[in-house]
């Protein structure tokens, strides 16, 4: 649903009946209210993320096991194998097995939303469609916060940090993501004509360290890639490439913020020298073999019988899902 488009009048009746004062005709049509909001919500979660690109989603039927082979260990690289997963709410990722297969838990995300009666009584499907909108931002940024605590938690572990001591305080360079791009293939285990040898393939960074590259003068980029710079959307997602790096912009990142503190924090990361203030996290996801995301339930919606007599109707979800990163490998951070 869009809140700039109007609804057919089929689903605008549907709407009416939700709110009739007939409750077991309401009911019926709060069901089929849920049921028609449940699949673009679970679009919606699927898309409107910051993990989108990162996490291989992978459905898995109810009661099997969420094990994950480890199958490009090489006898006597065992140790350098790490695997990072979320084990539930509110808690820090855990340092997992070391050995040829890795655990990753699932758990239940939840969420609702309510409205009064007289809103849907007289139709608003702006107001049906704005609380369906904040549903599913309620599940994005659950998931979202799981993802990236996990990430980070890996590059914790990982304990490799990268500066550029030439650099001025808080300025992002070009030599800081050569660094990250050197030092990422200098650790991720094989040799030059190893396949699907680890390589940097993108950079997540605050809006400000973005700004910072635009702002890079004749003698740091050719007009051709300052142009492209200047240029590019900032809702694109990959904001810009250099050195055959996607550079993501992302809000949580940047002095102070969500993302950088839980960093700090939470996991007992450091940044360089007093002097830098930004995290930049690197990542490998050209093969596609570290972050994984087990999906055991798909959101899934109902209607709340219990708000009737309120005088609201509500819809809840829940879905099941866990996070594990099971090379740290392909996780590198730098600061600025």
């Amino acid at each position: 649903m869009s809140i700039l488009t109007k609804p057919s009048p089929d689903f605008i009746e549907l709407i009416k009946k939700a709110g009739s004062s007939n409750k077991p005709e309401a009911l019926i049509a709060q069901h089929q209210l849920a049921k028609a909001i449940e699949l673009p919500l679970r679009e919606g979660v699927l898309v409107g993320d910051v993990l989108g690109g990162i996490f291989e989603r992978i459905p898995m039927e109810p009661g099997t096991s969420t094990e994950f082979p480890l199958d490009l260990i090489a006898p006597g690289e065992e140790d350098e194998f790490v695997a990072y997963t979320n084990p539930g709410h509110g808690r820090v990722p855990e340092r997992t097995v070391e050995g040829d297969y890795v655990t990753i838990p699932t758990y239940s995300i939840t969420n609702s939303i309510d409205m009064l009666l007289r809103y849907v009584r007289e139709a608003r499907w702006d107001v049906v469609n704005r609380a369906a909108q904040v549903l599913e931002a309620g599940f994005v940024k659950k998931m979202n916060d799981d993802g990236w605590h996990t990430i980070l938690a890996a590059a914790v572990d990982r304990n490799v940090l990268l500066y550029d001591t030439d650099a001025a305080a808080g300025q992002f360079t070009k030599r800081l993501l050569s660094l990250m791009k050197t030092v990422m293939r200098r650790n991720a285990g094989g040799n030059s004509g190893s396949l699907n040898r680890g390589r940097l393939t993108d950079a997540y960074l605050s809006p400000e360290g973005i700004e910072d590259m635009r702002n890079w003068g004749v003698d740091q980029l050719d007009d051709t890639s300052r142009r492209e710079a200047h240029v590019a959307n900032d809702e694109s997602g990959s904001l810009s490439r250099l050195f055959n790096i996607d550079l993501h912009a992302m809000d949580e990142l940047g002095q102070s913020q969500e993302y950088q503190n839980y960093f700090t924090t939470n996991l007992g990361g450091a940044l360089g020298p007093a002097s830098d203030v930004e995290l930049v996290v690197g990542l490998d996801l050209q093969a596609g073999d570290s972050f994984v995301m087990p999906v055991k339930q798909e959101v899934t919606i109902f209607e709340d019988e219990m708000l009737h007599r309120h005088q609201k109707m509500g819809f809840y979800g829940f879905a099941e899902i866990g996070f594990g990163v099971l090379d740290s490998r392909r996780v590198i951070v730098s600061s600025f």
